[in-house]
């Protein structure tokens, strides 16, 4: 899938650091708030 500027994306799940703890998070818990996303590869698997 790819998204462009303007593009509304998919809803998803995934677990997050926030605030000392990991926590279950949907994007949608995020509905009206600006959102950056970065996804890279897991650290040091020299990918």
């Amino acid at each position: 899938m790819c998204l462009r500027p303007g593009m509304k994306a998919p809803d998803f799940e995934a677990q997050a650091y926030v605030k000392g703890e990991v926590k279950n998070i949907k994007l949608s818990d995020y509905q009206g708030k600006w959102v950056v996303l970065c996804f890279y590869p897991a650290d040091f698997t020299f990918v």
